[in-house]
C-alpha cells in the first residue's frame, strides 16, 4: 500500500511540475506574476516530493520521521508566506478588509514558520542527545 501511495505522490508531482511550466509559458507577464507562481508551483512540488522521501523513509527504518514532517511544515508556511506577500506586493487594487485578513495570515504563517522550526531544532537536538549510538 506504501508503494501504491509512493508511486500516486510522485505522479501528481510529475503533472503539478507539468503544469507549473505551463502555467510560467501562457502567463501574460513573466515578471513578477509568472516568477511568482512558478515558485509557488515549485514550493507545492517540493513538499509533494518530501511526503515521496517520507513515505520512502517508512521502508527504509519501519516507522515515520517527525522531522520529515516538521520539513514539510516549514515548506508548506513559507509557501503561504511568499504568495501572501506577493498578493499584497502585486494587488494595488485591494480593498482594506482583505489587506487586513491578508496581514492577519501573513503574521499567522511567520508565527507558524517559527514554531515548526523551533520544534524542527527540539526533535533534532532530541535525536542527537538520546540517540543509543552515541552513548557507546
Amino acid at each position: 500500500m506504501h508503494a501504491l501511495l509512493g508511486v500516486g505522490v510522485f505522479i501528481v508531482a510529475l503533472i503539478s511540475t507539468y503544469q507549473g511550466v505551463i502555467r510560467l509559458v501562457e502567463a501574460e507577464r513573466i515578471y513578477p506574476e509568472g516568477a511568482i507562481r512558478a515558485i509557488n508551483d515549485l514550493l507545492f512540488v517540493i513538499i509533494l516530493l518530501e511526503i515521496l522521501r517520507t513515505v520512502i523513509g517508512r521502508f527504509t527504518s519501519g516507522s515515520y520521521q517527525l522531522e520529515s514532517f516538521l520539513v514539510i511544515g516549514v515548506i508548506a508556511s513559507v509557501r503561504s508566506i511568499l504568495t501572501v506577500g506577493a498578493t499584497l506586493t502585486l494587488g494595488s487594487d485591494i480593498s482594506q478588509e482583505k489587506f487586513t485578513r491578508l496581514l492577519y495570515e501573513l503574521g499567522i504563517s511567520a508565527i507558524i514558520s517559527l514554531l515548526l522550526v523551533v520544534a524542527l531544532a527540539i526533535a533534532k537536538f532530541s535525536r542527537r542527545s538520546f540517540d543509543p549510538a552515541d552513548q557507546e
